[in-house]
């Protein structure tokens, strides 16, 4: 999967980052994320099929902008979006998220010598007000930035992450991460990823019973107020440890409905 440096970059000019983003419907979030980003070299935006003015706003910030008519699922949209990127490095952003101009300098800093191809870096999120440091919510590393052509995202349709066989570092500073405008919003994602799963799993030829999702979401909870210490994130880390088992409850049941529907 290593592909050797570019003769520019193995000159000694300075790598070109490219930052990628998939979007529908990301009005409210696009201008403040792509205005964190403004110091790349390239920001790609590959959106699905917005009906709100998520395109113009990204285009009228200097963002190229490709719409594709078909949604593939989140892996393989970000490596469709991936694919369109030119620079040395990529980093990946959600609409949802910032970068800090803190980190800015940092992955500026790191790419003028980088420690590796890879690097994991830090998500601090936002919920109902608060920011989450517990509930298994920090510091929520994630690979988001690597040298293009030494990963990939993993082609699945939900929870999509990066992979890569190449040395991977952990860059300080974080993003921040809002991804939840309201409570209707979470549940309505909750709602779909969880149908997602659920087919996922039961092409996998994954079963379950009552007994499996009492079980599965019981444990969530737990996870999540108890062992992650949500307590510790007040009435948010309360909500949050019950949004958890919801997910849990919808994708194990939707599994458990599907196999007996004969559903594929």
């Amino acid at each position: 999967m290593a592909t050797p440096a570019t003769p520019e970059v193995a000159a000694g000019k300075a790598a070109r980052l490219s930052v990628i983003l998939i979007t529908k419907n990301e009005q409210a979030h696009i201008q403040a994320c792509l205005e964190s980003v403004a110091f790349a070299d390239e920001i790609i935006v590959l959106d699905s099929g917005s009906t709100d003015r998520t395109v113009d706003i990204a285009r009228s910030l200097g963002a190229k902008v490709s719409v594709t008519n078909d949604w593939p699922g989140f892996g393989p949209q970000k490596n469709r979006a991936l694919d369109l990127a030119t620079g040395d490095w990529v980093l990946s952003i959600d609409a949802d998220e910032r970068v800090t101009p803190e980190l800015a300098q940092l992955i500026l800093q790191e790419l003028d010598n980088p420690r590796a191809t890879a690097y994991r870096i830090a998500r601090l999120s936002e919920f109902a007000g608060r920011w989450i440091r517990h509930s298994g919510w920090w510091p929520d590393r994630v690979l988001r930035l690597f040298r293009r052509g030494t990963a990939r995202f993993k082609d699945v349709k939900v929870h999509e992450s990066v992979q890569t066989d190449q040395p991977v570092a952990i860059l300080d500073g974080h993003f921040l991460h809002y991804p939840y405008a309201s409570l209707e919003v979470f549940i309505a994602k909750i709602n779909a990823y969880s149908t997602e799963a659920a087919l996922h799993m039961q092409a996998r030829g994954k079963t379950t019973s009552v007994p499996g999702i009492a079980g599965h979401a019981i444990w969530t909870f737990l996870r999540h107020y108890v062992v992650r210490r949500g307590f510790m994130d007040g009435a948010q880390g309360f909500i949050l440890a019950c949004m958890a088992a919801s997910g849990s409850l919808f994708r194990y049941s939707k599994l458990w409905y599907y196999t007996r529907q004969g559903r594929k």
